[in-house]
């Protein structure tokens, strides 16, 4: 195939929507590759409130409505970040025959998602309460609908490498997120079969958000194909975009 055919579809993570990916799409495309960037359910421009998003299908529908309509004859190469990586892994189940390659940069990489307390320990960023925001949109007794990083926070958590008008930019733009949607996110499958899709793990080493200790217990519990490291914060699409990029392409 033709590099000019092989098609990118860019998942952004907890918070960010698709234009986190903004300055990677612009160097695959000059590049001649074609790129899709969605927004998940109440992420980016979606016009849902991320409070009714209750389940992980629904948060993840635009990218598994995407993988449907594409020709059964072509294959894509899907790239996530962060919680992105769970979408990864819900697509993967869902169209192994339509996936060409599944890239995790400092990605949710688990089998069966998030299953028991230690996939939630190795998977999920773990915030102290007072950089959080919780609500209850179901009510107090009921669990948080959603979670947001406190501005003040994010640029030490995901970006403190970034240029710091990037970091700006991400602090007018993110959104909560569907903190209980995400955190019971859980697959049925056989890893037999998703190992036939080949999976790239890219390891940020200055990562505050998913330590590299939570990238590494992921990595050795479920091998990719190959792991790539990265000297960046939990955003190398800002803070590294052109070798994001190189490594993205050596790969394939």
């Amino acid at each position: 195939m033709s590099m000019a055919r092989e098609h990118f579809v860019l998942v952004h993570g907890e918070g960010h929507g698709s234009w986190c990916w903004f300055k990677l799409r612009w160097l695959l495309e000059s590049s001649g590759y074609l790129v899709t960037c969605i927004d998940l359910a109440g992420a980016g421009v979606d016009p849902t409130d991320p409070n009714t998003v209750r389940s992980f299908e629904q948060y993840d529908k635009p990218l598994l409505d995407l993988i449907s309509a594409i020709p059964e004859d072509e294959k894509v190469i899907l790239v996530g970040h962060g919680t992105g990586g769970l979408s990864l892994i819900h697509a993967m189940h869902q169209f192994v025959d339509r996936i060409r390659q599944a890239i995790f940069v400092a990605a949710t990489m688990l089998p069966f998602g998030l299953q028991t307390d230690e996939d939630k320990k190795d998977g999920l960023p773990t915030l102290p309460e007072n950089e959080i925001d919780l609500t209850f949109g179901t009510g107090a007794d009921d669990p948080p609908t959603t979670a947001a990083l406190r501005p003040e926070f994010q640029r030490e958590r995901l970006s403190q490498q970034s240029p710091e008008e990037e970091s700006v930019l991400s602090s007018m733009l993110m959104r909560p997120w569907p903190v209980t949607a995400i955190s019971t996110a859980s697959f049925e499958g056989d890893d037999e079969r998703l190992n036939r899709i080949k999976r790239v793990f890219i390891k940020t080493e200055r990562d505050n958000m998913l330590d590299p200790q939570q990238q590494d217990s992921m990595i050795k519990k479920w091998p990719p194909s190959e792991v790539l490291e990265i000297d960046t914060d939990h955003s190398p699409f800002f803070s590294a975009p052109e070798q994001l990029f190189n490594l993205i392409v050596k790969s394939l």
